[in-house]
């Protein structure tokens, strides 16, 4: 299982030495962007999970390709 967190950078350390004590956890550090990114990119996914269930209207193609 994998696990995004966000710590406030005060208690980050304290958390990070308890879970290196702990053979069985691998931990790796994200830099601001690439969290950023994986945020961006969950909050889509969810999006389009709704879109696909109807509950939300899907955008068109010409009005997201005109924003860009």
């Amino acid at each position: 299982m994998k696990l995004l967190l966000d710590i406030p950078d005060s208690k980050a350390f304290y958390l990070l030495q308890l879970l290196h004590d702990l053979p069985f956890i691998k931990t790796k550090t994200l830099t601001d962007s690439k969290a950023l990114l994986m945020e961006e990119m969950r909050e889509a996914v969810e999006e389009m999970k709704l879109i696909k269930a109807g509950k939300k209207e899907a955008r068109n193609v010409e009005d997201l390709l005109n924003e860009l």
